[in-house]
């Protein structure tokens, strides 16, 4: 398989596990209430702290992607996502299911932000671009429509860490699939990046965007 399609490949797998991750957990709410006797407060902030971290960072990860380079922020926030997966099954009441949620959406944010751009960037344009962002776009339909799907089933029988048992295993397998680019990598594909100094300017701006949206 050409690297394109690899690429692809973990791009779509990355995508769809942080966009399921938004609606898989409301179905498992009533366990994690009786699992963590969690009140309706604690489980709103599960709810919302993912969706609240993955919203203000976006942007200010495009910004960093600029800098650092699209496959390594990438990479980076893939790694997050996994850890904190595991801390979400790991976690002993709602306040650290709250924050690892949290870190959860600090993954996805770097995830997000590098996506469309990953897949843009290697294939032309063309028949098979069109392809490609076909096949990712249906990506996030799939996700956001299967999500109720997959935590019903897995939320009786394994408590809150159901529907995060799976994902922390298949986000490890997506990271080891994404090769470490080199630190030139970010600029090679970039000629038309913005210069340090206005990037600064482009850096805070995005930051403050962000803050206002949340």
């Amino acid at each position: 398989m050409e690297r394109k399609w690899w690429t692809l490949l973990v791009v779509s797998v990355a995508t769809f596990m942080l966009l399921l991750d938004i609606t898989v957990v409301n179905v498992a709410l009533p366990s994690i209430r009786q699992d963590l006797d969690a009140s309706f407060t604690d489980l709103q902030w599960v709810v919302d702290a993912y969706a609240l971290t993955l919203a203000a960072l976006v942007l200010p990860a495009g910004s960093l992607a600029d800098r650092l380079g699209r496959r390594r922020l990438f990479a980076a926030g893939l790694a997050i996502f996994s850890v904190a997966s595991l801390l979400c099954a790991l976690a002993p009441d709602p306040t650290l299911l709250s924050l690892a949620r949290a870190l959860q959406g600090v993954g996805g944010a770097a995830l997000f932000a590098v996506s469309l751009a990953l897949v843009a960037q290697e294939f032309p344009a063309g028949p098979q671009r069109g392809t490609a962002m076909g096949l990712y776009g249906a990506t996030i339909g799939m996700a956001v429509a299967i999500g109720p799907l997959v935590g019903g089933p897995s939320s009786p029988s394994t408590s809150r860490s159901g529907p995060r048992r799976w994902r922390s295993p298949t986000a490890s397998c997506a990271r080891a699939a994404t090769p470490t680019p080199p630190a030139s990598t970010g600029r090679a594909r970039r000629p038309s990046a913005v210069p340090c100094s206005c990037s600064c300017w482009r850096w805070r701006a995005a930051t403050l965007r962000a803050g206002a949206a949340a």
